[in-house]
């Protein structure tokens, strides 16, 4: 799926969307910071989920799995400006600061309520956008060391983000994978953030599980909706994103043929037990 960025400069750009909600499963490589100018997100983590609306600044950590789904004002489009604080940039700012850090396990996203600095920061980079030619690479890197000035005089804490340079290390892969296994994403991802290459990812997950890592995600994804179907009461379009599934033809066979019925079955209460594929008892009580 291609999305529509409009960029001045690598590093800043903005997004457009004048057409229907659409996902996107993202781990970024760089710290991105956000404005919404009209339209409204959900953004889910393992952990948390957030509802972001027009006006909102928040920052995503680097390295951090979630999904992003955007939805488009009636008569508005969805709009926001984003900001790359790439790792580079970061270094060179911090470079003669005199800044200690501590280790944090995980960062959340940062949402900083319409910070009047900020968004007088982002906002003063729409014009640009309108502008033709290149964007001088020197405004650009102005702009971004001026907003993370700004965050860190709004945030005394954001250093420990900002300024946390490490890679992923090796972690408790089965403890890592129950949390995530939701955010639909490549393998080498996955490995990537468990701290393994590819082919030791396979083999210690082959050691827990006894069992492929697609098809492992696969079964999780369809018992996590099985759950919010029968005990949530929400609907098959409500809850095929956020479980991991692309669309919602292939998420509807999928769960057919898993537990013998279709997602709208379960939820309007059509039938009461699957024809093939087991008890739907044991997915209830999860």
């Amino acid at each position: 799926m291609e999305f529509p960025f409009e960029y001045i400069a690598p590093d800043i750009k903005l997004f457009r969307n004048q057409g229907k909600e659409f996902k996107m499963e993202v781990i970024f490589d760089c710290h991105m910071l956000v404005w919404f100018i009209s339209g409204k997100a959900k953004i889910h983590q393992a952990d948390q989920s957030y509802l972001f609306t027009a006006g909102d600044i928040f920052l995503i950590p680097r390295n951090q799995l979630a999904t992003i789904i955007n939805y488009p004002q009636v008569g508005l489009p969805y709009t926001s400006v984003v900001m790359h604080l790439s790792t580079a940039h970061l270094r060179e700012f911090y470079a003669n600061l005199n800044v200690k850090t501590y280790a944090s396990p995980k960062h959340s996203i940062l949402k900083f309520d319409k910070h009047p600095l900020l968004e007088r920061c982002l906002a003063s980079l729409i014009p640009y956008f309108d502008v033709l030619g290149k964007f001088p690479e020197d405004i650009a890197s102005l702009k971004i060391t001026e907003a993370i000035s700004i965050l860190r005089s709004v945030d005394k804490t954001v250093d420990n983000i900002l300024a946390n340079f490490d890679e992923p290390n090796k972690i408790d892969l089965a403890n890592f994978m129950e949390r995530n296994f939701m955010f639909n994403m490549p393998l080498q991802k996955f490995s990537y953030l468990t701290g393994r290459s590819l082919t030791t990812f396979k083999k210690d997950f082959y050691k827990i599980y006894k069992i492929t890592p697609q098809r492992w995600l696969t079964q999780r994804r369809l018992e996590l909706a099985h759950y919010h179907l029968a005990k949530k009461n929400r609907k098959p379009v409500e809850v095929y994103l956020e479980t991991g599934f692309e669309n919602l033809s292939h998420f509807s066979f999928a769960f057919k043929k898993q537990f013998g019925m279709t997602p709208t079955e379960l939820s309007s209460g059509e039938r009461e037990q699957p024809t093939h594929g087991g008890s739907i008892k044991k997915y209830m009580d999860l």
